[in-house]
């Protein structure tokens, strides 16, 4: 695979990059990437899904994924129709990514998964988890805390990302700095299960008609690298890119790499 480490002012011609982060996580997990792209004269939308990084909806307002994703939503609604995005899905916002790509796939140049959860069309959005749960029980999850997160409507399992799932499976390879960032400011999140095994199932001829890209974090614990080759093999992309030394946090423990790859993916697909 390739790990080419430039620039990226090679390609003369600018993109719009939309940055999605995973779950419990923010906007904030793209400050270093962001940057490089803009220098090189990109545009970057960096957004917060609901109820996380500085959004200010509280998790119990939260019901469903796309209650969750709404943010990117509304984004995507707002693009006028002759202009085309790379969308980047980090983790859990693979899964906000499907939904984009099911009700915008005229808008997407190629959406690339970042270590990240592809929802398999004519599955259940659910598929994927289960999948994960057979292979990585919960005890896996080191110091996690799930609660029941009660309201109105549902009762949704949320979690709480704890220190030693942050410093041992997540941000191992990241600075002491960004590993203390991600313990201020990483806020409860949920997988919104139930709601995943209900909604509508996305479709070859939508979701499936958009070009998909994948980077594999070569020393991911959080996603290990054989899961994330079963999305490659089983969902199928266009492209597939490598980042040795990329922990899950590849945006902040390899940003450079992970710049070039973006960069790199994106000229192939206009």
């Amino acid at each position: 695979m390739d790990h080419i480490v430039g620039n990226g002012e090679q390609y003369s011609e600018k993109k719009h990059f939309v940055l999605v982060h995973g779950g419990c996580l923010g906007a904030w997990i793209w400050y270093k990437l962001k940057p490089l792209m803009e220098i090189s004269g990109h545009k970057v939308t960096a957004i917060d899904l609901s109820a996380c990084g500085t959004n200010m909806k509280s998790l119990d307002e939260i019901h469903t994924l796309w209650e969750y994703s709404k943010p990117l939503m509304e984004l995507m609604d707002s693009i006028p129709s002759n202009e085309k995005v790379v969308l980047v899905g980090h983790s859990f916002g693979g899964m906000s990514l499907g939904l984009a790509m099911e009700d915008y796939p005229e808008k997407i140049s190629i959406a690339v998964f970042l270590s990240a959860m592809i929802p398999p069309p004519h599955h259940s959005l659910a598929y994927a988890f289960d999948k994960y749960v057979e292979k990585y029980p919960s005890h896996t999850m080191l110091d996690t805390e799930f609660s029941n997160n009660s309201n109105s409507e549902k009762t949704a399992m949320s979690m709480k990302l704890g220190p030693q799932i942050l410093s041992i499976k997540m941000f191992q390879n990241c600075s002491i700095e960004d590993l203390e960032l991600a313990k201020m400011l990483c806020r409860p999140g949920s997988l919104f299960y139930q709601d995943l095994c209900e909604t509508k199932k996305l479709t070859t001829q939508r979701f499936g008609s958009v070009k998909r890209g994948f980077i594999v974090c070569k020393e991911d614990k959080s996603m290990p690298v054989d899961f994330q080759r079963w999305f490659i093999e089983n969902v199928g992309v266009n492209e597939v890119r490598e980042i040795e030394g990329a922990d899950h946090m590849a945006m902040l423990s390899k940003p450079k790499e992970l710049f070039q790859c973006l960069i790199d993916i994106a000229h192939n697909y206009n």
